[in-house]
């Protein structure tokens, strides 16, 4: 089966949505099936990579994203996808490639948008509006899109309320981890009160919040708490940061590039804060449990339902209640808070996500698995209540479209292909 999936939060520089769509090519690959990733650049090209094959189409620039590109090319895209000829279509976006929903319903591919940010949160804090109006404006946006696709995959019950509100049914895929590459083996400091190494691992966006992680350590600080942070990360609110921390051990390394770096730096810390409020689910903070250091997480965000099944530390508001989380931790067992972190981490590995995107696409898992997560049961039981067992299909077959996605329009659909 060929999945093709389109983009446009993608750049050198870019950070969630790009580790997911190399984590799903990577397991689509392994598990026998085609991937090619549509993206915007400023030259067009194809480049093979190891998760599969990249397609650059040219795009604008957007002023003030440091590098992000736009497919604002109709007619391009449209092209490319008659030339690829998918199986299944994925769609990352909710700004300018509506047209794909369509030329898929015209050609029986059914598809699949992935909403991965809150879009009446982006609305409130990037165009400063009213949140009655930020979501009036969401709600009008989010029906058009849903309906212009089969599927709308959410990644956390907190990045499903904008459409709960307004009755458009979703599938609940969370996200993954790279298990071996973030680990708790790969730290190298002794725990040290007298040292609390702070780290934030953010895009550095206004909507991100990091200006809190700043503004924490100043108040550790001030009470006497021998904090320091590192940011990793960059984006446009950078150089506004770098001023507010002025006078302050703040070390910023830009954006890092090397994965296993970005896993060391996790695993060096003490806690990792996440103060953004609208992160619907939080790919640094499970990497960072992953490498066994808890998590301070915004409270409302989708991070804190992760912290939570953690038991702590407490979520927060505001500088003062990070500052408060922090000091808890400083206070306690250190030694269970890691292990309890990456216990959590451990039940989220890639290879569920992927399989539970192959089922919404009709590819059934191995008989007897349990299809939402890919892992038979250890004791051979029935699974919990709700969650179906493919009972007898060949892993890797592609079944019909009625047992996974199909066009809404009824249309026939390509579900059979294979490669």
């Amino acid at each position: 089966m060929h999945i093709v999936h389109l983009t446009n939060a993608y750049a050198p520089a870019s950070g969630g949505v790009r580790t997911v769509v190399h984590a799903l090519g990577a397991g689509y690959r392994e598990r026998g099936h085609r991937f090619t990733l549509v993206v915007p650049a400023e030259r067009a090209g194809v480049d093979d990579e190891p998760w599969g094959t990249r397609l650059r189409l040219r795009g604008p620039r957007v002023p003030g994203t440091d590098g992000y590109r736009l497919l604002v090319d109709r007619r391009a895209v449209l092209r490319a996808l008659d030339e690829l000829a998918p199986d299944r279509v994925e769609v990352s976006d909710r700004f300018t490639l509506r047209a794909v929903g369509g030329w898929a319903r015209a050609h029986g591919v059914p598809t699949v948008m992935l909403a991965h940010e809150r879009l009446d949160g982006l609305v409130e804090s990037l165009a400063k509006v009213p949140g009655p109006v930020a979501r009036a404006v969401a709600d009008r946006h989010n029906r058009h899109w849903a309906a212009a696709f089969d599927a709308v995959v959410v990644t956390s019950p907190f990045a499903a309320q904008e459409f709960d509100r307004i009755a458009v049914a979703t599938e609940r895929v969370p996200l993954g981890v790279d298990l071996e590459l973030f680990t708790p083996s790969r730290r190298t400091r002794a725990l040290d009160p007298d040292d609390l190494l702070l780290v934030l691992c953010s895009r550095l966006s206004p909507e991100k919040e990091p200006a809190v992680a700043v503004e924490t350590l100043r108040l550790l600080r001030a009470e006497g708490v021998p904090a320091r942070l590192v940011v990793v990360g960059d984006g446009p609110e950078a150089a506004s940061l770098a001023r507010r921390a002025r006078g302050l051990p703040v070390t910023f390394t830009g954006f890092v590039p090397d994965r296993a770096a970005v896993a060391d730096l996790l695993a060096d810390a003490d806690a990792v804060l996440a103060p953004g409020p609208l992160e619907t689910f939080g790919l640094a903070a499970l990497e960072a449990m992953a490498c066994g250091t808890p998590v301070v997480a915004a409270r409302g965000s989708a991070v804190e339902a992760l912290t939570a099944r953690v038991g702590g530390p407490p979520p927060a508001d505001d500088p003062a209640g990070f500052a408060a989380s922090v000091r808890t931790l400083v206070d306690g067992p250190a030694g269970g808070a890691r292990s309890a972190a990456r216990a959590v981490a451990e039940e989220l590995g890639w290879a569920a996500t992927v399989d539970r995107m192959l089922a919404l696409h009709g590819v059934c898992p191995p008989a007897g698995v349990w299809s939402t997560d890919g892992v038979r049961p250890a004791d051979g039981g029935p699974p919990p209540d709700g969650v179906p067992i493919n009972r007898g299909v060949p892993i890797g077959e592609v079944v019909p479209a009625t047992h996974g996605l199909q066009a809404r329009d009824g249309r026939p659909t390509r579900a059979g292909a294979r490669t």
